[in-house]
């Protein structure tokens, strides 16, 4: 096909000093954190495959029982007075969490967890707490979209949205709190909006970048609205996206940008003849950032943001999409929309260099993305090489599949009123 596309146990505490440096096996925060980061370096690609070149298994069940032997000493951790050991432990399982498929070890443990992040988000500094806050996302995604993972999102919500919207917390914590409704979000990036004369207000340092992450966070939750939710928030939100395209800050400029792109595509899902009213003006825009050549600009902000508009004034005029393909093992997915290009964003900022293993293995991940349930391998499967005609045909059932979804989803949007 192209490669665009058109139309669219705890165990026991350890005894700690008062700076809760050493516990009782004579090993620092920093010396277990180095631990627990070798040991995912060096298991979790390896986990369940054939390593190339030995043809000798990897102990997968031994590997497993490690991980769990060094996140229960992490949750304990999490209880300590030490502000630096809090920080180290959160650390190590936010590197856990985003590295290997932890469900049933967690399940038992999720309310301790949960008890010990809502701590850290209402009592630690700004860097404990945007850490606590990237961890619960990570936790949510580990517990999946069951009644488990719902229990903790219900637990975590509160305390995560009176964080984002407090004027007075810490621009981190605030800025990596991504599980929150749309208002709340909304009263956050609105901050940026021109005033009433048309002008873009001044903000303070900082502030953009947390501007852009609730503007991101804002349009992976506006993929979930019925359509004439969506409806609303294209007459409100369109036109001030557009005036925002003007800001000085050019990562808020690209989330802008993109924001504006998946709009189109969910008013293009909903009608197929949508089109923004002032949409002329809106591409000489575009076209503008797309060919900025304004040398106060740092070089590599002006290359990425002529890409970036580029794609955008693309998808604008002509529905057009460049297509990417993200490999894991034998399967693939393709990112062919914006909408799919902000919820595969999404994951990937939280699970960073993991995203391929829970797309993999993590169910919930495997769900959004239509690919079923985890594939199960023999040894000789994954020593085998699959021939190109076993990956072609895979991929054309994995593209089927995908558009049949689509058009369901399109469907259903155009029903929900």
């Amino acid at each position: 096909m192209p490669r665009s596309k058109k139309g669219k146990r705890r165990g026991n505490r350890s005894s700690k000093g008062r700076n809760g440096v050493r516990g009782e096996s004579g090993v620092s925060d920093d010396d277990l954190a180095l631990e627990v980061l070798s040991h995912y370096s060096s298991t979790s690609e390896s986990a369940s495959v054939i390593e190339e070149g030995t043809g000798e298994v990897v102990d997968e069940q031994t590997a497993q029982e490690e991980t769990e032997d060094k996140l229960k000493q992490c949750i304990d951790n999490l209880m300590d007075k030490s502000a630096k050991t809090r920080l180290a432990a959160l650390e190590s399982l936010h590197l856990g969490f985003s590295s290997r498929v932890l469900y049933e070890f967690l399940l038992e443990r999720r309310f301790t967890i949960s008890d010990c992040l809502e701590r850290s988000l209402k009592k630690g500094g700004g860097e404990e707490q945007a850490t606590a806050a990237t961890v619960c996302a990570l936790l949510c995604v580990q517990l999946g979209g069951g009644v488990e993972g719902e229990e903790g999102f219900k637990m975590l919500r509160p305390i995560l949205s009176s964080i984002l919207i407090d004027s007075c917390a810490s621009l981190p914590a605030r800025q990596s709190d991504l599980l929150k409704s749309i208002g709340h979000l909304e009263s956050v990036f609105v901050g940026s909006y021109p005033l009433g004369d048309g002008t873009l207000p001044s903000v303070k340092a900082g502030i953009p970048a947390l501007h852009s992450a609730a503007l991101q966070s804002w349009a992976l939750l506006c993929t979930l609205c019925p359509a004439s939710r969506i409806n609303t928030i294209l007459n409100h939100h369109m036109p001030r996206l557009h005036t925002c395209l003007e800001s000085s800050e050019v990562n808020f400029r690209i989330a802008v940008g993109e924001t504006i792109a998946l709009l189109c595509e969910l008013g293009r899902d909903i009608d197929q003849e949508f089109e923004y009213e002032d949409c002329d003006a809106l591409c000489d825009s575009l076209k503008n950032l797309a060919t900025d050549g304004n040398k106060h600009r740092a070089k590599n902000d002006r290359r990425k943001q002529r890409s970036i508009f580029r794609e955008v004034l693309h998808y604008i005029e002509n529905e057009d999409f460049t297509e990417e393909k993200i490999q894991f093992g034998i399967e693939a997915i393709y990112i062919d929309g914006w909408i799919r290009r902000r919820i595969y964003d999404a994951f990937k900022e939280v699970l960073e260099s993991g995203v391929r293993h829970h797309l993999q293995f993590n169910p919930l991940l495997r769900d959004i993305f239509g690919l079923g349930p985890p594939l199960i391998l023999d040894a000789s499967v994954k020593a085998s090489r699959i021939s190109r005609t076993e990956r072609h045909l895979f991929n054309s059932a994995a593209f089927k599949a995908r558009t049949k979804l689509r058009n369901k989803v399109r469907d259903k949007r155009a029903d929900v009123m």
